[in-house]
């Protein structure tokens, strides 16, 4: 009983799971419908709720703004509104902090996250994963003899938290492993990792202590 019981959690976990995540991000893009006037909203008009609505409905926006955007008068009502927005003392930090970091994570010409990196972290002889966000910049940069690279160190399970490095590049293994495979690496706490990914990890490993 206690193997057919486990079974059972192993098929079971991973599909409520999946279906819990998918139903939290489908009914947080579903409240989007409520920036529509009332008396336009499904309830009003059909009075009943429409599933999935409001993420077709998030999704013909994000894709609108877009489409909107790439002309140029679309850009220049975007520059228009991020004058207006850094003139605000508050809302100017915000905007702008979360504006540069979605850009550099999103723009399809950037480096960020694009790169698995293997590092000694937190001491010599303990290794960890990390990914490559950057180079340093600012007054930081002037202060560091040599070629240096950011690393971003993911917290596991949680890989939404973690460390920022700055680190020499030969401090640096990179890995021949896609960000997707790290990050379930990480999550897993090393549970699931591919088998190219066992073994390139043993040959960095190993070509570091050399």
């Amino acid at each position: 009983m206690r193997k057919y019981f486990v079974t059972g959690l192993l098929i079971l976990v991973p599909l409520v799971i999946t279906v819990w995540v998918i139903s939290l991000i489908v009914g947080t893009l579903d409240q989007s419908l409520l920036l529509l006037p009332e008396r336009w909203r499904p309830e009003a008009l059909v009075g009943f709720h429409i599933p999935l609505l409001g993420t077709i409905f998030t999704l013909f926006i994000i894709f609108f703004t877009g489409l909107a955007t790439r002309n140029f008068i679309g850009n220049q009502v975007v520059r228009v509104w991020e004058m207006a927005l850094t003139r605000i003392p508050v809302v100017n930090s915000i905007y702008s902090s979360v504006k540069q970091v979605s850009d550099t994570l999103l723009s399809s010409s950037g480096n960020a996250f694009r790169t698995a990196v293997l590092i000694e972290y937190p001491r010599q002889g303990c290794w960890t994963i990390a990914f490559v966000t950057g180079i340093p910049g600012g007054d930081v940069a002037n202060h560091l003899v040599g070629d240096f690279i950011s690393v971003y160190v993911p917290t596991t399970p949680n890989p939404t938290s973690g460390f920022f490095l700055m680190l020499s590049k030969d401090q640096v293994i990179e890995l021949d492993m896609s960000v997707d495979a790290a990050l379930k690496y990480i999550v897993s706490m090393g549970v699931v990792a591919p088998d190219a990914g066992h073994k390139t990890l043993n040959q960095a490993v190993a070509k570091a202590g050399r």
